[in-house]
């Protein structure tokens, strides 16, 4: 079978994978920059000129197809439960091939509004792991942007996924990992970024898929923990409030997020025309891609229609930081869409703390965070501490948003450890 797919992914990988490991290399130094004090434009780097992206496995075999039809759901779905695996195909774990095997999977789930939908993602396992006696982590991505090239399971497998340190952390540790890519990322996309009630539902369901799936067999009665920053951290959050009701079966033990958005009206108008403003502009796109009742392709003027339709097809992150940087919603809407009812009770559904998570969780933030404002964060630490959870509240003095990325992770991590050894969390609420 090697023979059969040796040819196409030599004359295709070089200008598929490539592009997406572009982006990830460029995106990595940009947050160097960053890190640095510089300015991010100052790459002067113009990514939209490569070639599509191509969802190409670099290895053959599975039970789903070779190119990016892969990412497209079958039409009608399949009858089943949420996290039963649809279609399946190798992968290679980023860097990590050598101590770790990866899959891309399709597999079932449910929309925000409860309706049943197929979702992509990736199961890495380490090699040295035994799956009936290995823990799970669901990674949740942070933002990796509206174009299909931009989907986790797409920058994972290219050695291009800018969150790769947590990931190979529990690589190490010896844990079956699953990489939700959230709802939406196909080669027509429709994200449904920041859409709580979503990202919630796809990563437990992904850590059921990666129970379900044949070639891990992990145990059903797995420890499982979660593990995010930003949108991750978001996703992770929604995970835990949801898994009391969704899906109690897991044997959750414990979350860890970041930069939690909490309260996207917090996080979202202090970015209008600010470095951040990408990142508003993309979860109100994400919000009426969840929620259909949210017309806002009729509220936008031409230069907002030519910049959701620019954005969907060629965005990742690094785009949302530079392209849109400093843009106004003013200049792409005709009207504040997100103050009329519908979109403000859609915004307080996906406000997170209603709901007490009943595992210990770890939350850590950035105290001068310039994109995900540190004080709808502290606003949500000290609503869940009220409601009785376990809470660890960690702020990291004087840093930004990006490198608690990477310098909040380690403990993060070690606090996940001490829970699926059984060691008790203590709360500093």
């Amino acid at each position: 079978m090697l023979s059969m797919f040796a040819r196409s992914r030599q004359s295709r990988r070089p200008k598929s994978s490539a592009r997406a490991a572009r982006l990830g290399r460029v995106f990595s130094a940009a947050m160097a920059t960053v890190v640095a004090g510089s300015a991010v434009v100052a790459l002067g780097v113009t990514p939209s000129s490569a070639a599509p992206v191509s969802g190409n496995p670099p290895l053959p075999g599975g039970t789903g197809p070779a190119d990016d039809s892969f990412y497209t759901p079958p039409s009608p779905l399949p009858q089943g439960q949420p996290g039963d695996v649809i279609r399946w195909r190798p992968a290679r774990p980023g860097p990590r091939g050598a101590i770790a095997n990866s899959w891309q999977i399709m597999y079932l789930s449910n929309s925000a509004l409860g309706k049943p939908i197929a979702v992509t993602g990736t199961i890495i396992m380490p090699k040295s792991a035994n799956p009936a006696t290995a823990p799970i982590a669901a990674v949740t991505s942070g933002t990796q942007g509206p174009a299909f090239l931009c989907a986790p399971s797409i920058m994972e497998q290219t050695g291009s996924h800018y969150e790769q340190p947590a990931i190979d952390d529990f690589i190490k540790a010896g844990y079956a990992i699953a990489l939700p890519d959230y709802e939406g990322y196909k080669p027509d996309p429709k994200t449904t970024y920041m859409t709580g009630q979503s990202m919630g539902r796809t990563t437990l369901d992904a850590v059921r898929a990666a129970q379900k799936f044949s070639e891990t067999k992990v145990a059903a009665g797995a420890k499982v923990v979660l593990k995010g920053y930003s949108q991750g951290g978001g996703a992770a959050m929604w995970a835990g409030q949801l898994h009391p009701t969704y899906a109690p079966e897991l044997n959750l033990v414990g979350v860890a997020a970041g930069g939690v958005p909490a309260d996207l009206v917090m996080v979202g108008l202090p970015l209008d025309a600010k470095w951040g403003s990408g990142f508003f502009l993309y979860a109100l796109l994400g919000l009426a891609n969840a929620y259909p009742e949210l017309d806002l392709y009729s509220a936008l003027t031409p230069a907002g229609k030519a910049a959701y339709d620019d954005m969907s097809k060629d965005s990742c992150t690094f785009e949302l930081l530079t392209k849109y940087a400093n843009k106004k919603i003013s200049d792409y809407f005709t009207q504040s869409v997100f103050v009329t009812p519908a979109w403000a009770a859609r915004l307080a559904e996906n406000k997170l703390g209603a709901t007490p998570i009943k595992v210990p969780v770890y939350q850590y933030h950035g105290s001068a965070d310039n994109i995900v404002a540190f004080g709808q964060a502290d606003t949500l630490h000290k609503t869940y501490c009220g409601a009785g959870v376990n809470l660890t509240w960690k702020v990291i003095p004087d840093q930004d948003h990006i490198t608690p990325i990477y310098i909040g992770n380690a403990e993060a991590f070690a606090f996940l450890q001490d829970r699926v050894a059984g060691k008790p969390a203590t709360s500093n609420c």
